[in-house]
C-alpha cells in the first residue's frame, strides 16, 4: 500500500481539539482538506502526522505549540487609544481588525481587552501557545 509521503497530494478528514477537549475546527460535513505533503501548506505537526499514513487509516496525534502556531508572544500585543479605531466603531472583545505595520504589511489583530479609553490588540494567532490534538483520516492520495 502506498503511504503518504513528501510530494504526494493528499485528502484528509480531521477534527481538531484543545487539551481541554474543546473543538476548534473540523472538516466533518465539508470536503476533506487537500494539500501537498512537504510544501508547508499546513502546520508542521499536522503534516508530520499525515506522513506515512495509508488511505483509510485513522489516527490521533498531539502537536506541541512549537510544531503548531508557536508560543504565545506578549510582545505581539499593543494597547492603543480608542481614538485610533475607525470612527463610530464600538470595539468588542474577540473582534477582528486589520492593522498596518510600520513597514506597510497588513496583519490581522484581535481585540483582547477593551477599557473606557483604550483597547488591547493581539496579533498572535488564536491558537498560539496551545497544544493541538487531531483525529485524522487519510481519505485519498492523489
Amino acid at each position: 500500500m502506498t503511504k503518504a509521503n513528501t510530494g504526494h497530494k493528499v485528502k484528509v478528514h480531521y477534527t481538531g481539539t484543545l487539551d481541554d477537549g474543546s473543538q476548534f475546527d473540523s472538516s466533518q460535513g465539508r470536503d476533506p482538506l487537500e494539500f501537498v505533503v512537504g510544501e508547508g501548506q499546513v502546520i508542521k505537526g499536522f503534516e508530520d502526522g499525515v506522513t506515512g499514513m495509508t488511505v483509510g487509516e485513522t489516527k490521533s496525534i498531539h502537536i506541541p505549540p512549537e510544531e503548531a502556531y508557536g508560543p504565545y508572544m506578549e510582545e505581539m500585543t499593543t494597547k492603543v487609544g480608542r481614538d485610533q479605531l475607525p470612527e463610530g466603531m464600538t470595539p468588542e472583545i474577540d473582534q477582528m481588525l486589520q492593522m498596518q505595520t510600520p513597514d506597510g504589511q497588513v496583519i490581522a489583530v484581535r481585540i483582547a481587552e477593551v477599557s473606557e479609553d483604550s483597547v488591547t490588540l493581539d496579533a498572535n494567532h488564536a491558537l498560539a501557545g496551545k497544544a493541538l490534538n487531531f483525529a485524522l483520516e487519510l481519505v485519498a492520495i492523489l
